[in-house]
């Protein structure tokens, strides 16, 4: 066993540090001045110190890696942080302008200070790093009792993850203990720690694909600091730390260095309409789905695409055979496809990269050397438990099984009318064999190490696969797995989970963790996935929340011969279809949360302690949500509910949605009544919201014509500020890369007098706004008057003569908030609201 009990040299390199150990070798890169990578290998010679890198995943690099071909166009070869190394009695110090790394010569010990000299990570002393006679590598850290740890991936239980055992290893584990259970579908050995002294928050990414444990002060020793570990069955211990100190800033630049979320096309965020039941038919099933596609339209729902289950590549034996095609259950594809389009719920289609021995293409897919290798007899592919029989595994990390791929995928799907892919099964968990052999472009490498990555590249097949195809759409790819940086590619959802109000509740921490983990395009099937059909309660419930996840898809395989579909309890079919069209009122803020995720990794669907780090109450928070910065959701979990209790974070006041924006303070915990109606929301002081006013029942094709804005000034005689970044673009094509989008940037302040509200335009998009119409809470008092630009608006003092003028401003008495209307000026232009007082007696 290799224990790094000291340091014996640091000197510089050409772009960073190397570091001499006992036993190892440690790489030291500021790739900015706010992220350090500590790379350690095991080795006795400096020469393997510089072997090519090879990444799938990492964005920006300042080192060179063979594989930035494969995201040519995305990688991008930056230049260091400037840096000043300095030695001292007992180490090293290498500074940057924004912390500080220590390195302690013996026993030896790493310790990181942030901007105000306060320490963010503090390593083991004496044993940091092992590599133990089974090759596993062990990072041994200091930790506080009470430290806070968010992330990891997919993973049930409390979002906090104090006194946790986790695992890192991609599963398929079909109905799940949504409480429970470990492990899950996706691999992503990334966390933050929020530190409850100094209310930091700092970023931890392990750039290590083997299966992995990480020990966060769940295990005790009493002869050692508390502590915590991750540990990895293999590979390089490849530390990336994101010094912070705000989790807005750890996610900006953990997708930085791996990857921005994808622009999703708008049609990504409306109702996704699934059931396995459709394409399991036995004959005519094409004409299956279009009737339920007409049946949503006929009933009002609104749609905006169908998950396709693999149904449609069932063979004359009733097996799946991908990229086949079941002519009695869809006799004309394309035409399918088209009619599904012309509907408004275009075809997702289900695709998985195993292929069963018995496929009629098996043995040209062997000869061209497509999967994975037989570790024992590397001409035979590996072969694995799949649906059907056994079964071989796609190789992607070979360039001539990717190519091959995307053909299958042209051919098969896209030429016929596909645009979108869903790529599912694709954990590899029939694999057994860890030593079964990869291509790893052209190196060679074991599937122990490369296994969660295949579902990553296999998305960007689908993307690249659609871009090749016609380069002007935009992709929209689903995938059930995933590794660090499959948030560049694809929507994900936390796979097959059980209909319970158990699954309901704790679907929600896990979902925010995912957020917290880098990808913001996440969600969970809707009434769950395995089990009975949910019960009318639970389903209306599971609807009212599921309508704020960023993936919203109804999805059954019930077990019961039913199928979950929004209309299936008659009674209840109203509240459904509110609660729906809720859902696409909220398109434009769903879409600019979308942009802003895309932009800087930020989360839609937001834990409370991201945005109120400052207040404690919010770090063990696992159910309620915000949905941006503004609007928290606090939804009915509980079967019978005729009140529940919602926590209102402190530093800001709480404005009631559902009750007329009565105002709370911040820091309590409040009780709401409750009916089956009932969808719990509150606004923060200072809050922008935007929603259309207008019924989109298309995300895509609908446009917003009448824009509602509700704000809610600062109250209070200093002027406070609040900005919200407004985005548009057409929502299907890649033209908002050549600058055609709308960005409209609007600042609120506010003061004891006066409310102003200036927008600033930016980007080329002509969006299809006609009104713009505004309310704003104001409780205290009505406004003495309202001017858009230089130009006094007229006041009204009865509601029906404001309704009938397409501009001006009324003051609500029994909301006590201004309405405010007028035509969109399609400018830059500035509003502004006096309060100031005026007396009618003295005047």
């Amino acid at each position: 066993m290799r224990i790094c009990k000291t340091l014996e040299s640091v000197r510089k390199t050409d772009n960073g540090y190397l570091a001499q150990l006992d036993g190892a070798y440690m790489q030291i890169y500021f790739l900015t001045e706010t992220i350090v990578r500590l790379r350690v290998v095991f080795t006795d010679d400096k020469k393997d110190m510089n072997k090519p890198e090879a990444s799938y995943i990492l964005q920006n690099i300042c080192w060179e890696d063979r594989l930035s071909d494969f995201i040519s166009g995305d990688r991008k070869k930056i230049t260091p942080a400037e840096t000043k190394l300095f030695n001292v009695n007992d180490g090293s110090v290498i500074e940057s302008s924004g912390c500080k790394l220590a390195l302690y010569s013996e026993p030896f010990c790493i310790r990181l200070y942030d901007s105000d000299d306060e320490i963010i990570y503090e390593s083991a002393s004496g044993n940091p790093f092992t590599l133990d006679a089974n090759n596993r590598i062990t990072h041994y850290f200091r930790m506080k009792e009470e430290d806070c740890f968010y992330g990891f991936g997919e993973k049930t239980g409390p979002i906090n993850k104090n006194k946790s055992f986790i695992r890192e290893r991609a599963t398929d584990c079909y109905s799940y203990d949504p409480a429970r259970c470990d492990t899950m579908y996706k691999h992503m050995p990334f966390y933050i720690r929020l530190d409850r002294d100094s209310k930091k928050a700092a970023g931890f990414f392990y750039n290590n694909f083997y299966e992995a444990e990480f020990n966060m002060g769940l295990e005790k020793s009493n002869y050692f600091p508390r502590y915590g570990y991750y540990r990895a069955d293999g590979g390089d211990m490849d530390l990336f730390i994101l010094t912070g100190p705000t989790m807005e800033k750890i996610l900006d630049d953990y997708s930085f260095l791996t990857g921005r979320p994808a622009l999703l096309p708008k049609r990504a965020l409306g109702y996704q309409g699934s059931s396995m039941y459709y394409s399991e038919l036995p004959k005519e099933c094409d004409k299956a789905l279009t009737g339920f596609a007409e049946t949503v339209r006929k009933k009002s729902f609104p749609i905006d695409g169908f998950h396709l289950s693999s149904g449609y590549t069932t063979g004359e034996d009733g097996k799946r055979y991908v990229f086949n095609w079941n002519k009695e259950r869809f006799m004309d594809p394309s035409a399918y496809f088209g009619r599904m389009h012309a509907l408004g719920a275009p075809n997702v289609p289900n695709v998985k990269p195993g292929v069963l021995l018995t496929h009629p293409n098996f043995d040209d897919f062997k000869s061209e050397g497509v999967f994975v290798k037989d570790s024992e007899n590397t001409n035979e592919p590996a072969t694995g438990a799949w649906w059907g029989g056994p079964g071989a595994m796609w190789d992607f990390t070979s360039k001539k099984a990717r190519e091959i791929w995307k053909e299958q995928l042209k051919e098969s799907l896209i030429k016929k009318g596909a645009v979108s892919i869903w790529n599912d099964n694709c954990e590899y968990d029939g694999l057994l064999d860890m030593d079964a052999v990869c291509d790893y472009d052209g190196e060679g490498g074991r599937i122990a190490g490369l296994k969660s990555l295949m579902a990553t590249i296999m998305s960007k097949c689908a993307e690249d696969a659609v871009k090749e195809q016609n380069p002007k759409v935009r992709p929209y790819v689903v995938c059930r797995s995933g590794s660090c940086g499959i948030q560049k590619y694809a929507q994900n959802w936390i796979g097959d989970n059980y209909s319970s109000w158990e699954t309901l509740k704790e679907n929600i921490p896990t979902l925010l963790g995912v957020g917290l983990s880098g990808q913001p395009n996440t969600g969970a099937d809707i009434g769950g996935f395995a089990g009975p059909a949910p019960e009318e309660e639970l389903f209306v419930r599971w609807v009212q929340n599921g309508i704020f996840q960023p993936r919203f898809s109804i999805h059954s395989a019930s077990s019961d011969n039913t199928v979950t579909e929004p209309w299936m309890y008659s009674e209840s079919s109203e509240l459904i279809r509110q609660a729906m069209l809720l859902r696409y009122r909220m398109l434009p803020h769903l879409y600019s949360l979308e942009a802003l995720a895309h932009r800087t990794g930020a989360p839609i669907m937001r834990p409370l302690v991201y945005e109120f780090p400052r207040d404690e109450r919010t770090y063990d928070e696992s159910y309620e949500f915000l949905i941006g910065r503004d609007l928290l959701v606090a939804n009915v979990l509980e079967k019978g509910a005729k009140e529940i209790s919602v926590y209102l974070p402190a530093g800001t006041k709480w404005y009631e949605v559902e009750n007329k924006y009565a105002c709370h303070e911040g820091g309590q915990t409040i009780t709401v009544p409750v009916n089956i109606a009932s969808v719990p929301r509150f606004l923060r002081e200072g809050a922008i919201l935007p929603m259309a006013m207008d019924q989109p029942m298309n995300m895509e094709r609908d446009k917003v014509k009448e824009l509602s804005l509700t704000v809610i000034p600062f109250s209070g005689k200093e002027e406070k500020i609040s900005t919200y970044t407004y985005y548009d673009d057409d929502g299907k094509t890649n033209d908002y890369l050549e600058g055609n989008y709308k960005e409209i940037e609007i600042t609120m302040k506010s003061t004891e007098s006066f409310v102003t509200l200036d927008f600033k335009e930016e980007g080329s998009y002509k969006d299809f706004v006609e009104k713009v119409e505004i309310t704003m809470i104001y409780k205290e008092k009505a406004p003495l008057f309202v001017s858009l630009g230089n130009l006094k608006m007229k006041h009204f003092l009865d509601r029906d003569a404001f309704e009938q003028e397409e501009n001006g401003w009324y003051y609500s008495q029994s909301l006590r908030a201004v309405s405010i209307k007028y035509p969109n000026p399609k400018r830059d232009i500035n509003l502004k609201v006096s309060f100031e007082e005026f007396d009618l007696i003295g005047m």
